[in-house]
């Protein structure tokens, strides 16, 4: 990859992703800006794409939407508490609507397109890397984090340093391909 800085936050939290892409546009204006986020971290700061629109920000955030708070299910589980009711639950999903950023977006000024294959995503990025200013693409993805996978991958994260190098890069391509 070409010459990057890459910000993120070591845990803890959600909802960073967006105002950090501004602090990154404002700072750096002649570089352009990606914020890779899911849809739960989004809703946490969400008036960001309109700061992002008021400043013309060169800022292509790209939100993963799998309808799910699939963090929060994650960490519920690490704790133990994967025995919780439907009601408890419902509270970590984001359907019943699904949440449809792009028309949040272009609500709050930002050009946004909606995609779900590989081939839309590549035109979309093609389209934001050669038009300056803020874009959205919302790239409807499937819950990957489910079942056994959720239930060992805590087991595994902090299994990691302590394994061969080998090992290590096989388990996390077999998690995460």
């Amino acid at each position: 990859a070409p010459r990057h800085d890459m910000i993120t936050l070591t845990g803890g939290a959600i909802g960073q992703g967006l105002p950090n892409a501004i602090g990154a546009a404002i700072a750096c204006p002649d570089r352009p800006v990606f914020a890779l986020i899911g849809d739960g971290t989004s809703m946490y700061t969400i008036q960001s794409l309109w700061t992002m629109a008021r400043e013309q920000l060169n800022v292509t955030s790209i939100i993963f939407n799998n309808a799910s708070y699939s963090v929060l299910n994650i960490e519920l589980e690490r704790v133990g508490a994967e025995s919780v009711g439907s009601k408890a639950k419902s509270q970590l999903d984001l359907n019943r609507p699904v949440l449809n950023f792009a028309q949040l977006a272009q609500g709050m000024g930002v050009h946004a397109v909606r995609v779900s294959t590989a081939e839309e995503l590549n035109k979309a990025l093609e389209y934001a890397q050669s038009h300056p200013g803020p874009h959205l693409i919302e790239a409807m993805v499937p819950e990957s984090m489910n079942g056994v996978k959720r239930k060992i991958l805590p087991w595994i994260l902090r299994s990691l340093p302590n394994l061969p190098l080998p090992v290590t890069r096989a388990l996390k391509k077999k998690i995460a391909p």
